[in-house]
């Protein structure tokens, strides 16, 4: 009985060590590789912010193979990119309330389907699902809309995610030699 004890003492002295120390390490040696970054933009006063981590193409191919078509993406590494809005806006023609939501996506070819979640998960992929499945529960979505796909000029490097305005506010998402465009409206 003592060793049984003793046992499960030790148990969770390493499993606490684990979760407490072991995890935050790891997770901060991922961001040496895939820095987090931060996008801001006004729109008619409403504050808008997507922080996501940034990897790297570093000679990989990305969409198609690195990243699956037709597979729901963390949309970047590490934990779920997160946009906050202060004020209700429109993604498209869907409204989405003001509050956090991770934001994941579905690359295909020649379009993405981009989705908005109510639920900001702890890290963007399940732990034994070899980087392929994700933390996202499709029962909390709020948004789902589709945009076309472009090719850029040149291949982008580093993961980006930013606000570009004309007459139209676009969150854009660009990596590798793919562009796209989700527009935001008030």
């Amino acid at each position: 009985m003592k060793f049984l004890k003793r046992l499960v003492i030790a148990l969770l002295v390493l499993f606490g060590l684990f979760y407490y120390v072991g995890l935050p390490y790891l997770r901060n040696q991922t961001k040496k590789y895939s820095p987090e970054r931060t996008s801001t933009f006004t729109l008619k006063g409403a504050e808008l912010a997507v922080h996501y981590s940034s990897p790297s193409k570093k000679g990989r191919d990305i969409f198609g193979d690195l990243v699956p078509f037709n597979q729901v993406w963390r949309t970047g590494a590490n934990e779920p990119t997160t946009f906050t809005t202060s004020e209700a806006i429109k993604i498209i023609d869907k409204p989405l309330s003001a509050g956090t939501y991770s934001l994941w996506t579905i690359p295909n070819k020649d379009s993405w389907k981009v989705i908005f979640n109510k639920e900001v998960p702890n890290w963007g992929v399940t732990f034994f699902g070899n980087g392929t499945q994700t933390t996202r529960d499709a029962s909390e979505d709020i948004v789902n809309v589709e945009v076309p796909s472009r090719k850029a000029m040149e291949p982008i490097e580093e993961f980006t995610i930013d606000f570009s305005k004309n007459e139209q506010l676009y969150l854009s998402l660009s990596w590798d030699d793919t562009i796209i465009n989700i527009p935001i409206s008030k």
